[in-house]
């Protein structure tokens, strides 16, 4: 199996909105967001898409099936000037499922509504921004489309 560069990850991340507004957040048991409310994330994996990973991500922390709305945001940086840490960030909706918080790397799951993000001292800095300036564009997939066979695509997904 490949595994992630060393030098360049990809990670993607999910806000998964109800439809009476509540997010689906997830505190995390390890790390730099130990014990601080953020959302499902992790990383893409050989063989799969951006968005296939985010919804497989959340699946994997919460048990909530989602389906993808659209991309909304990129986190990028880099680490001790030598990884580059980026992030697609997308907008989906439950579907269905009941939260199952997975032990290994959650403390805790929750829905919550954006008044209360913002008054817990446990939110994120990436979930205070957001609630801020809520997720309000975001592109859709156009799905269906190939740019040619020479560039050998299995998948391919154009977000505009």
């Amino acid at each position: 199996m490949l595994e992630r560069s060393k030098y360049v990850w990809l990670g993607v991340a999910g806000l998964v909105v109800t439809k009476d507004g509540r997010w689906l957040v997830v505190k995390k048991s390890y790390g730099g967001l130990k014990g601080k409310w953020s959302l499902p994330a992790g990383f893409v994996q050989p063989g799969e898409t951006a968005d296939e990973a985010v919804v497989r991500e959340i699946k994997e922390e919460t048990g909530i099936e989602t389906k993808i709305i659209g991309l909304f945001g990129l986190r990028t940086g880099v680490i001790r000037n030598e990884i580059s840490d980026n992030m697609l960030l997308f907008l989906l909706e439950p579907i269905s499922g009941e939260i199952s918080i997975q032990k290994t790397e959650l403390l805790d799951v929750a829905f919550m509504d954006q008044e209360t993000i913002k008054k817990d001292p446990d939110s994120s800095l990436l979930l205070t921004e957001l609630n801020e300036k809520h997720a309000s564009l975001h592109k859709k997939p156009l799905e269906g489309i190939n740019p040619g066979d020479v560039f050998q695509y299995t998948a391919y997904k154009l977000f505009i």
